[in-house]
């Protein structure tokens, strides 16, 4: 099919070759280019992109990139499209701290469950429709923002429309089926960074439809009901555009391709085994939790604690706080990079501490933006805060892919949910009740954001070692093809369905680092091309 011209996988289908380009390679030799494979950019034996060119839209890696990171956004829009008019809304609705605070915490618990279940969706099903489903069935719930009478309605529906969020595992699992690992640290960053943004262009959005509307003759308790119609039809407008436009795997959709035999269908009960009984999935939720469970945080207290604390006009708060969302346009991509960038130097154990530093560092920020009393201080903190914070979700997802090839889907859901627990959890013991001022609650955050991301220092690979210890020096147990292929019974091995794993394996030795030059090949490795 890939000999076709504008057929998926062929080399000019949706791109002319002469869009505008920044790109980043792999230019390690250890991961083979297949030529025989027709696609606009150059691919591995997994048929995985090794060029990342942002700004172009070649099909199917590079319109998938563009497709899900703006699903993503949407679904950020929306999510917390309520944050910076809670001034408005808090007025109109008659609520309270707790019902604010509470609503805050809905509105991050939802996707708990919805990330949990697509990362499944994903696995068995493919990225796109796990997208389109999500983010077309919570498009009516947005709707149903403009017509909430009372604060159970607005925290019923803000929950409701939380479980969009889930559109971060489609998401991350969409940019590790289609770009090759040396640069995946760098393209989930750049896809789930760019996504996120979302929760600060809605901190300047809302206000200003907020005020477009209130120009337009409309009452303050009506034109915040309005506005929350614009996010609504961009669910509509990005559910269609990706079902119509996305693909889940560089060489067609998951169900074409196991019709015909090409890719193959596999048990749910097995991939979720091998989620939950690797220790490694469960560190990262909790170290998720503390990065990306802290940012979701942040963003439904962050407007309303400029606001009140240093007296601001909402317009004005709404600035300030878009600017801790928005600084994912580069913090994230930059935790990516300078995962990817450590792997290259020092394999996966540079990817290891790039996280703990990253993390840790957000955490101390944090701190301080709890205890800082001049607005110029406290916009620093934020803005420094924000930045670890989100490297950090970038660097952790420079190392997801790594996990597992086979429970991939499960890994990043769980994870992400770990994220949106983590939220929920800060949300309900620092922000919701009275006994600490939102100043000592972000204070308080910042140390559970130090503490929580040491258990990193437990993450071990046997075939890279971990941030103190060596890899292992059995060389069939310390292998890649043993890590990957253990997922497999060797019924499953005999009918070829472990294939997938040992060119994931054969792409991943890159992960060692300089000594992957020097590294003795084992005796059980798969050759350039399975």
């Amino acid at each position: 099919m890939s000999d076709i011209e504008g057929s998926p996988g062929s080399s000019m289908h949706g791109v002319t070759g002469r869009e505008r380009t920044l790109a980043f390679s792999v230019a390690s030799p250890i991961v083979p280019t297949d030529t025989t494979a027709k696609f606009s950019l150059p691919v591995d034996s997994e048929h995985k992109a090794k060029v990342f060119k942002i700004f172009s839209f070649a099909n199917p890696h590079m319109r998938t990139f563009h497709l899900s990171w703006a699903s993503f956004f949407t679904c950020f829009v929306s999510t917390f499209a309520a944050a910076p008019l809670v001034p408005i809304i808090r007025d109109n609705l008659n609520l309270t701290k707790a019902d604010i605070g509470n609503a805050g915490v809905a509105s991050v618990s939802g996707s708990i469950f919805s990330r949990l279940t697509m990362g499944a969706v994903c696995d068995l099903l493919g990225p796109r429709y796990g997208c389109v489903f999500l983010i077309m069935l919570s498009a009516p719930m947005v709707f149903c923002m403009s017509f909430v009478a009372d604060a159970a309605g607005y925290i019923a529906v803000r929950f409701m429309i939380g479980f969009c969020l889930a559109t971060f595992v489609s998401c991350q699992y969409w940019m590790s089926t289609m770009f090759n690992s040396k640069i995946i640290g760098l393209v989930n960053g750049t896809a789930a960074g760019w996504g996120n943004m979302g929760g600060g262009a809605t901190q300047l959005l809302m206000p200003l439809l907020y005020d477009i509307i209130l120009r337009c003759g409309s009452t303050p308790f009506t034109a915040w009901r309005i506005a929350f119609f614009i996010p609504g039809w961009l669910h509509v407008i990005m559910g269609i555009l990706v079902l119509t436009m996305g693909q889940d795997l560089p060489d067609g959709n998951r169900g074409a391709l196991q019709k015909k035999g090409d890719v193959a269908k596999d048990q749910f009960s097995k991939v979720l085994w091998y989620a939950v009984t690797n220790y490694r999935t469960w560190i990262f939720v909790i170290l998720y939790g503390y990065s990306m469970g802290v940012e979701l945080a942040t963003d439904n207290v962050i407007a309303e604690y400029f606001y009140d604390r240093f007296n601001l006009k909402l317009h004005t708060a709404g600035l300030i706080a878009a600017s801790f969302g928005m600084a994912n346009l580069l913090a994230r991509p930059f935790g990516g990079f300078a995962s990817d960038y450590a792997a290259r130097l020092v394999g996966m154990r540079g990817r290891l501490w790039v996280l703990w530093i990253l993390q840790t560092l957000g955490g101390v920020f944090c701190i301080l933006l709890g205890r800082s009393s001049s607005l110029p201080i406290a916009i620093a903190m934020m803005i420094l805060f924000s930045i670890g914070a989100q490297a950090a979700c970038g660097a952790t997802f420079g190392i997801i892919p790594f996990i597992s090839r086979r429970s991939l889907g499960i890994i990043s859901g769980l994870t992400g949910a770990g994220g949106n627990f983590g939220a929920g959890l800060t949300q309900l013991i620092f922000f919701t009740s009275s006994k600490y001022s939102t100043a000592t609650g972000l204070s308080y955050m910042g140390i559970m954001i130090v503490c929580c991301t040491l258990p990193v220092t437990l993450v071990h690979f046997p075939q890279w070692g971990s941030m103190f210890l060596p890899p292992s020096k059995d060389m069939v147990k310390g292998s890649e093809e043993h890590y990957y292929v253990s997922e497999w019974t060797e019924e499953e091995k005999e009918k070829g369905m472990h294939e997938g794993s040992l060119k994931f394996a054969e792409n991943s030795r890159s992960e060692r680092g300089r000594r992957v030059d020097s590294a003795p090949t084992p005796p059980t490795a798969t050759p350039n091309h399975v």
